[in-house]
């Protein structure tokens, strides 16, 4: 397999050379690969948000309806209807989230969803509208909770819906005693007169949508998929189960709660090929300004750039042998004066 380092000697072999490195070639390389050993359709949806350098704006790097535009590019022109995705992503919108699997379904018949990594809930969403997810034990997914953004004094917070709707059942049972009324004050205000709606309103379209694609994808023709549905889509969107938004959902506990999970490691091939492509991915979010990748492995690509060039942003590192000799320095040559000879 090459490893994020195995990664890094093939780039570094192009500085060597005195060439630029090659981040497209090295990466469509591993996805033509994967392509000839699996016989499917492989498309890789990558961002840049598990890599350092630079304040990328978080428009950039989730599930947004420009990423249709992406999948279409891409889709173009690909035969079959088995179909890969390599899937790498923080989440997003989940009206984006439901167009992309809508016209995906379109298209292909069989869905294998690759998490290299991460794909957390809009991206675990997704991931429910396949016939099987494809995780190792470094993958995770992560609740479907929506989470809204919501002013404070202290700047824009992402807060989960389920904590709205407690946080205001809580102040309904305190403010019954006066004396607590005045510590809600200044929180009573956030509260607009939609929220509570929106709130209960996006926590049930995430669970929906999830129920129905689990019911018409993975557990179809299962003997109670309609209730294994239910039971999945009830448990991820469920903040109280989690804690946090952010928490992690090994293969083994999505497994316990009935998704079908195939283990990467299972056919050491395909690990080794798709972990490749996914290194590769990362390689290119850190060492050059892109920070969305939908590509497949016919070379075709919708590539998000940030427009500002960000500050600091790593370079790839040049490894050089220990024992190269340093270049000699060049010793500066003074000139001589003439003296100048009295009569």
């Amino acid at each position: 397999m090459a490893t994020w380092s195995g990664i890094l000697a093939e780039l570094n072999e192009y500085i060597k050379a005195g060439k630029p490195p090659s981040f497209d070639a090295i990466r469509r390389k591993y996805l033509v690969a994967a392509h000839k050993h699996t016989g499917r359709n492989i498309i890789l949806y990558a961002t840049k948000f598990t890599q350092p350098g630079g304040d990328v704006p978080p428009g950039l790097i989730t599930i947004v309806d420009e990423d249709l535009q992406g999948f279409m590019e891409v889709v173009h022109g690909l035969k079959g209807e088995k179909l890969d995705l390599i899937l790498h992503s923080p989440g997003g919108s989940p009206t984006a989230a439901e167009s992309i699997v809508a016209y995906l379904r379109s298209k292909f018949t069989d869905i294998r969803v690759i998490v290299p990594q991460l794909a957390m809930s809009a991206a675990t969403m997704i991931a429910c509208a396949a016939d099987r997810i494809v995780m190792g034990k470094h993958s995770f997914l992560g609740p479907i909770d929506t989470q809204f953004n919501l002013p404070s004094p202290l700047g824009a917070r992402m807060v989960p819906c389920q904590a709205i709707l407690d946080q205001f059942e809580l102040a309904k049972r305190e403010c019954a005693d006066p004396t607590k009324l005045g510590g809600w004050m200044p929180i009573l205000p956030q509260y607009g007169p939609d929220l509570l709606i929106q709130c209960q309103n996006a926590l049930d379209l995430s669970s929906d949508l999830v129920e129905d694609w689990l019911k018409s994808y993975m557990f179809a023709g299962m003997r109670g998929g309609a209730k294994r549905a239910k039971d999945v889509s009830t448990w991820l969107s469920n903040h109280a189960n989690f804690k946090s938004h952010n928490r992690h959902l090994s293969r083994d506990t999505l497994a316990s709660k009935g998704l079908v999970i195939d283990h990467l490691e299972d056919d050491q091939k395909e690990q080794d090929l798709f972990l490749s492509i996914f290194h590769a991915s990362t390689h290119t979010l850190t060492g050059t300004q892109a920070v969305k990748i939908i590509e497949n492995h016919l070379g075709k690509a919708f590539i998000k750039m940030q427009a500002i060039p960000i500050s600091g942003t790593p370079v790839v590192p040049v490894v050089q042998p220990a024992d190269e000799p340093k270049p000699k320095k060049k010793r500066k040559q003074q000139s001589k004066k003439k003296k100048k000879t009295s009569r």
